[in-house]
């Protein structure tokens, strides 16, 4: 297990900024899809992000990996960790608030601790872990409401359709971790975009049919703030902290998110959530933060 390193004021600004960038995004999505169908909105965040970091690998001049088995990994890679949950997510947000889809989203911190104790055996349950990951799920439990969990609208739907997302990303990392440790994780991310932008292509030519690219300017705003810079430049930035903060450290950006889009989705959407939301981000949040202090002390 990684020894949980000190976080310099530098990591912290760039940790900061990664939470501002991630936050932002869940609301630039939601404008997007005012205009263009789900599936649409998915594609146009994988490739452009793709062809973005692709040049940047090119411009680096990094080796591209040879073995058919890496570009199988890619395209599971790209599966869990954006095909699957950048869809369930974009469909969420149609029918919830995007402060609630950001909070829920923070889920993601709690099943990835779960998966890795399943999969990994340096990734024990210890009581201060179990303590982190119930309090996790009872702060997603109180804001989706309790009594939601007996019905089945559409806003209910959305809900778990977002819990959902959150646990295919945390079955991402676990699978990153199984295969593509040891690349360059620019390549990686870029492979991955690959794999996930050939998944995501024909689904939405069936579904949507041809994208347009006659759409308004704040679509294409949009479309360029969370395909270039939230998710081909947060990669950017994501790895670069991870370098200098640690992965457990890191942990902490999913507390920075939520406050964000509940501030943007606020400002920009008249959004309104209720106080349930508030309380079950509270007791996430002491979940996420029990669960960082539990890294660090392994």
């Amino acid at each position: 297990m990684e020894t949980q390193k000190h976080l310099s004021p530098r990591a912290w600004s760039e940790l900061l900024l990664l939470g501002l960038i991630w936050g932002a995004s869940f609301l630039s999505i939601r404008i997007a899809l005012d205009t263009i169908p789900v599936m649409t909105s998915v594609l146009h965040r994988t490739f452009w992000a793709m062809l973005v970091l692709w040049l940047v690998v090119l411009i680096q001049r990094q080796s591209l990996p040879n073995s058919p088995k890496i570009w199988l990994a890619f395209l599971v890679m790209g599966l869990l960790n954006n095909a699957i949950p950048f869809t369930l997510m974009a469909w969420g947000q149609l029918y919830i608030d995007t402060g609630l889809t950001a909070i829920l989203n923070a889920a993601t911190a709690v099943f990835g601790v779960l998966i890795a104790a399943m999969f990994f055996k340096d990734e024990r349950l210890t009581k201060a872990r179990l303590l982190g990951v119930g309090l996790g799920f009872l702060g997603v439990s109180i804001a989706i409401g309790i009594q939601n969990f007996s019905s089945f609208s559409l806003q209910s739907t959305a809900q778990l359709a977002i819990v959902a997302g959150t646990i295919s990303y945390a079955l991402a990392a676990a699978w990153a971790r199984k295969s593509l440790s040891g690349l360059s994780p620019i390549v990686a991310a870029a492979g991955m975009l690959t794999g996930s932008t050939v998944l995501i292509l024909p689904v939405t030519l069936m579904v949507d049919g041809i994208p347009t690219l006659a759409l308004p300017f704040v679509t294409w705003v949009a479309i360029g703030y969370y395909a270039i810079i939230a998710t081909a430049g947060a990669y950017l930035l994501y790895y670069r902290v991870l370098a200098m903060a640690g992965s457990g450290n890191l942990m902490l950006v999913t507390l920075v998110i939520p406050p964000v889009a509940i501030i943007l989705g606020a400002a920009v959407r008249d959004e309104a959530l209720e106080p349930r939301a508030f309380i079950g981000f509270a007791v996430l949040a002491l979940g996420l933060l029990i669960l960082n202090r539990s890294g660090s002390r392994n």
